[in-house]
């Protein structure tokens, strides 16, 4: 076995861990890094960024389709052989992380590939390579697709957000199992391109942990694109003849499809991290951490196995955390009142701090209001593809809002008014005392608030 001594050991390189070692390098730590697949995790390769180049393509068939009686005619022909071609050339080189290896390396750090498990304080051993760390380890392993225990669905050629983003062609029909933000936006990608398809979600609703109104409005844009939903009805049996699946629901109907994509959540593996030997349970979902993201003397952990949402923008906010605290900085550490998410849907859904059921969970004095986009003057002239509404969550006793969430043609855009106000508690007072751009969709927020009274 060979020994190696460094100043910090990052386990797992997603965006978040990448930058901080990258950083911690630059600042002249002696830095190694383990990563079993690709340097740079779910992200750059299998999630945000090829996914959202999907649903930019689809929107643009979207938005050739919205041509008539709005500025003339139009054919729209999908192909999706370019889509494919980019994802490869543009956001994943091929499932290459040469480039990515290379910028972490060239700053002064050591990769080590393989599997990283914590052997002891402070040490980690990959294949022949045992590492100890002289001020702490930094554990970012990230998540895997979760798959459920559905009879028969083992041992069958079914997707998941991986086999997805690396589909060089469309199946003729497929059934999703999950109404998530993942199944929610490769639903319209791949209808949009031609693809029968048929969303099973065992909860009531789409999309169940934003609001509902929210979920309401998908569903009915879903229905208005020809996409199947089937709420209330968790999958029972999966069956596989060589050509299609067929899913047996929990209300013996049956849905069917030649592709089959599982998007029913996210896992994490901390038994096979070793967090057992620092004293954690290697049985448990999430490891807890301070506000400093510190696990334990020593060890720090980032992202989505700490369970305060699984992006990549909270992976970075993580890591400047981290960084701060192993070079001896200020910062105030974590706060999670203003988490910013967005599903990529059209119309995009965008959220920040509670949903107006979760504020009335805290027992807060809530005051709600919503705005309709197409009732707005940027909405009656976008026309075509205006769905959409803004809602606000406000506590009352305070005069500040807790949650907005924003729905619409650039609706994330649109957010990060939203999250500003929730993240710095801005008197809604103050909100309605601004200059909003006419016409524009932010100026929706003027009429939410004028809603609030």
């Amino acid at each position: 076995m060979a020994q190696h001594e460094v100043d910090v050991i990052v386990i797992g390189m997603g965006p978040g861990a990448e930058d901080a070692a990258e950083r911690l390098a630059e600042a002249g730590l002696e830095v190694a890094a383990v990563e079993e697949r690709l340097v740079g995790g779910e992200c750059p390769y299998w999630g945000c960024v090829p996914s959202k180049m999907m649903i930019r393509a689809a929107d643009l068939l979207a938005e050739g389709r919205r041509i008539p009686g709005m500025s003339g005619t139009s054919v729209v022909a999908p192909d999706w052989a370019p889509v494919a071609d980019r994802i490869r050339s543009e956001a994943t080189d091929d499932w290459d992380d040469t480039v990515a290896a290379d910028r972490f390396t060239g700053k002064g750090g050591r990769l080590f590939r393989g599997h990283g498990q914590i052997t002891a304080p402070g040490e980690v051993t990959v294949g022949g390579d045992v590492l100890k760390a002289r001020r702490g380890i930094i554990i970012g392993t990230g998540t895997a697709p979760s798959i459920p225990p559905i009879p028969g669905l083992a041992g069958t050629p079914y997707w998941t957000n991986r086999e997805a983003i690396e589909a060089e062609r469309v199946p003729e029909a497929l059934v999703i199992l999950g109404g998530g933000p993942i199944g929610a936006e490769l639903a319209q990608v791949f209808s949009r391109f031609g693809a029968r398809v048929t969303v099973v979600e065992a909860v009531d609703r789409l999309l169940p942990l934003e609001e509902p109104e929210a979920s309401e409005l998908i569903g009915k844009v879903f229905g208005r694109e020809g996409i199947g939903v089937r709420t209330g009805a968790a999958a029972a049996a999966v069956a596989h003849d060589g050509a299609e699946f067929s899913v047996t629901l929990a209300d013996h109907t049956m849905v069917t499809g030649t592709a089959l994509l599982v998007a029913t959540g996210r896992r994490t593996g901390l038994a096979e991290v070793g967090v057992g030997v620092i004293g954690l349970d290697p049985q448990a979902r999430t490891i807890p951490v301070d506000d400093h993201m510190r696990v334990t003397d020593g060890v720090w952990a980032r992202g989505d196995i700490i369970g305060q949402g699984a992006y990549t923008h909270m992976s970075m906010y993580h890591a400047d955390i981290i960084v701060a605290d192993i070079l001896g900085q200020q910062h105030r550490g974590a706060e999670y009142h203003a988490v910013p998410r967005v599903t990529f849907t059209d119309p995009e859904v965008g959220a920040v701090g509670l949903t107006e059921a979760q504020a009335r969970e805290q027992r807060l004095t809530i005051r709600t209001a919503v705005a309709q986009v197409p009732a707005s003057t940027r909405g009656w002239i976008h026309k075509a593809g205006n769905d959409g509404f803004i809602k606000l969550v406000e506590d009352g006793d305070r005069g500040v809002l807790v949650g907005a969430t924003s729905v619409g043609p650039c609706g994330g855009e649109v957010l990060s008014l939203l999250a500003l106000a929730v993240h710095a508690r801005v008197p809604t007072q103050r909100l309605r005392e601004m200059i909003y751009a006419y016409p524009t969709f932010h100026r929706g927020i003027e009429d939410a608030l004028r809603n609030l009274g």
